[in-house]
């Protein structure tokens, strides 16, 4: 089990009922498949086709593309900032509280091919930022015309509360402007779920993402969400508090649970009926594109419908009536994870596209140095997550970019 997500209990952390191998220590080999048609002798040779299982990052599988507006940007759209980026001396750690909030760009973490399987046992430290983003020429989306075709289609993995990370993100894909407002048209967005805990403002995380859904229905386009685990976490804590929970190692409570994965008293402090509200009504699934939209890397969204109406109405009418175990219950299931990974993980992503629809599963949750064993390098250095990562037959994209563990907030344009 990794630490990204601990309680009491000894339930294990893959999915469901159905039978999964026990990958926690996932064996990591580097190979060199045969070329792909239509790519580049420098992209087959790339370090980024390394990985398990036939997996791959889903910059080298679908080249990144970059707002329209970006077009012809000096940076690769997949990498925020130039490789080799120097940190910033001294500047306040970001996973703190009391850290300065500055306005500041993403990390480019130092290039390692040395993957390890190590696991921390304590929450991996919070990311220290570089240098911020140069200014980039601001052009105005422009208003949609009448029956114009639905926009570019991106998704958001895992924020955590890093809200400058998140700014830094959405500005350079041109998706915001300097003032973090909308800027986009008719583009859609979808999070993919756990706005809170760890990072230092995830109730200013939430308040972005209700500002940009405004905005962005305002100019033709969508900002939406998907209900992670940290929010039924979150949610379960301001409302249960230390109620006992039914769990198979003894007694514990939300708010205990909610602690030790990362909860910020800070952001409890500041959760307010409307967030409560809309955070409440977030859907656990969607579909887009032929692209099935999850947060967590499990097959129980099955245990709650065989339709996504069905599991969102589910999810929903838990939520509204029923008591603290049920809850807990729901919250337990939504953090198992690493069920596509594996021999047995394209059977399982399989199992959710024929009940759900879509031709690809795109998920948070589990970050991707656990899914590829690339924790920590040998020499210490943090662990390169060079885009999304693809895996089980191509079946799977994970967006985790582990922000927390000082990787990257992934946002990524998917194919349509």
């Amino acid at each position: 089990m990794t630490p990204e997500d601990r309680f009491p209990g000894p339930e294990h952390p893959d999915s469901g009922p159905r039978h999964q191998p026990d990958l926690d220590v996932l064996p990591f080999g580097t190979y060199y498949e045969p070329e792909p048609a239509g790519y580049a002798e420098a992209a087959y040779e790339s370090e980024t086709y390394s990985g398990y299982g036939g997996a791959r990052y889903l910059e080298q599988h679908w080249p990144a593309v970059g707002h329209p507006q970006n077009a012809g940007h000096p940076h690769d759209p997949g990498h925020p900032h130039d490789a080799g980026h120097p940190q910033a001396n001294g500047h306040p750690h970001a996973g703190h509280p009391q850290a300065a909030q500055t306005e500041h760009g993403g990390y480019e973490p130092t290039l390692t091919d040395r993957p390890s399987t190590a696991h921390q046992s304590d929450d991996p430290p919070t990311i220290e930022l570089g240098p911020p983003l140069p200014e980039l020429p601001y052009h105005p989306y422009p208003a949609p015309a009448p029956n114009e075709p639905p926009g570019p289609l991106y998704v958001v993995g895992d924020v955590h509360g890093y809200l400058d990370e998140l700014l830094a993100e959405l500005r350079h894909q041109g998706l915001i402007d300097a003032d973090g407002h909308w800027s986009a048209g008719r583009s859609r967005i979808w999070f993919l779920g756990d706005f809170t805990d760890r990072g230092p403002d995830g109730i200013g995380v939430i308040d972005l993402v209700m500002q940009l859904a405004a905005e962005a229905a305002a100019a033709g386009g969508y900002c939406r969400a998907l209900m992670g685990n940290h929010e039924l976490l979150f949610l379960g804590a301001a409302r249960y508090g230390d109620e006992p929970v039914q769990s198979t190692a003894g007694t514990a409570s939300f708010l205990a649970a909610w602690r030790l994965n990362g909860g910020q008293q800070h952001d409890l402090d500041r959760l307010e009926t409307h967030h409560i509200s809309w955070l409440s009504r977030l859907p656990a699934i969607a579909l887009e594109e032929g692209h099935l939209l999850l947060h967590s890397d499990t097959t129980a969204y099955l245990e709650y419908g065989d339709s996504i109406a069905a599991v969102n109405d589910a999810v929903h009418d838990l939520l509204a009536d029923e008591g603290v175990d049920q809850w807990w219950d729901c919250f337990r299931r939504f953090t198992k994870r690493f069920a596509f990974r594996g021999d047995a993980g394209p059977t399982a992503a399989h199992e959710l596209l024929d009940t759900f629809g879509g031709i690809r599963i795109v998920h948070g949750h589990s970050p991707i140095p656990y899914l590829t064993g690339a924790v920590h390098a040998d020499d210490g250095a943090p662990p390169h997550i060079p885009g999304p990562y693809v895996y089980a037959d191509e079946l799977a994209v994970a967006m985790d970019g582990g922000v927390t563990m000082e990787g990257r907030l992934l946002v990524a344009r998917l194919p349509i």
